[in-house]
């Protein structure tokens, strides 16, 4: 079965996988995330709220979940709520159909009485039907600006982690792994050229690798520093 395709544009990425994401200082969240995915567990393991600043790669692991999901023929929904939160909180309503539920970007509903109650009772239903709950937000949950104490008791059940900031060298390994899931290589002489020229944020670097991509397939070149400052107009 496929994920929810919902009416909104919302759509996983194709890229947005698990053997994509190098965790870096972040290996236990990535492991409890896919233990998620494949294991039948209690509640407070079908729980699990990651956060962080951007670009550490909580979208990522929410939309891998989701795919992961999709491989072994379960039902899952992924609803990214700084896009949909305009929809209004009925938009909640009924996912308890689905095996896993990833809410992204919770911290875009806070505050807000409506979804805040429609949370809270959304979070009733999965628990009550064994489903599972993946959450993401720029905040941890006693940071996170929700009003009604009754939701804010429910994210305590939750398993927290929160993600971490790539070190250089992390980041490095990141480029290189997602280099060669394309069927590039790329040494780490051009690796930290890129790094110490392009743009620092994980989002960034991995949408220049994908211009060098695309490059490196229509000119049939390698990388290398010389194709990089061509391409790149450095």
């Amino acid at each position: 079965m496929k994920p929810i395709q919902l009416p909104l544009g919302v759509r996983l990425r194709d890229d947005a996988t698990f053997a994509n994401y190098y965790p870096g200082a972040n290996a236990a969240a990535l492991g409890y995330v896919e233990r998620l995915c494949e294991a039948e567990a209690g509640w407070t393991e079908s729980l699990i709220y990651l956060w962080g600043g951007e670009g550490v790669g909580r979208s990522h692991l929410l939309q891998a979940a989701c795919l992961r999901f999709e491989q072994l023929g379960e039902r899952a929904a992924y609803l990214p709520l700084a896009e949909v939160v305009q929809y209004g909180p009925a938009i909640l309503d009924n996912l308890e159909q689905f095996e896993l539920v990833c809410l992204d970007d919770l911290d875009a509903a806070a505050g807000q009485r409506a979804w805040e109650e429609a949370l809270f009772h959304l979070f009733n239903r999965l628990r009550d039907s064994g489903r599972r709950l993946l959450l993401a937000a720029d905040a941890s949950p006693r940071e996170l600006s929700i009003k009604l104490p009754d939701l804010k008791s429910r994210l305590t059940l939750a398993l927290v982690f929160q993600l971490q900031s790539l070190s250089d060298e992390d980041k490095l390994r990141a480029l290189q792994l997602r280099a060669s899931r394309r069927g590039l290589h790329m040494s780490d002489e051009v690796g930290r050229f890129i790094l110490t020229r392009g743009e620092r944020s994980m989002n960034a670097l991995f949408e220049l690798l994908e211009r060098l991509d695309q490059a490196s397939l229509q000119e049939k070149r390698k990388l290398t520093i010389p194709f990089l400052k061509e391409t790149l107009d450095w």
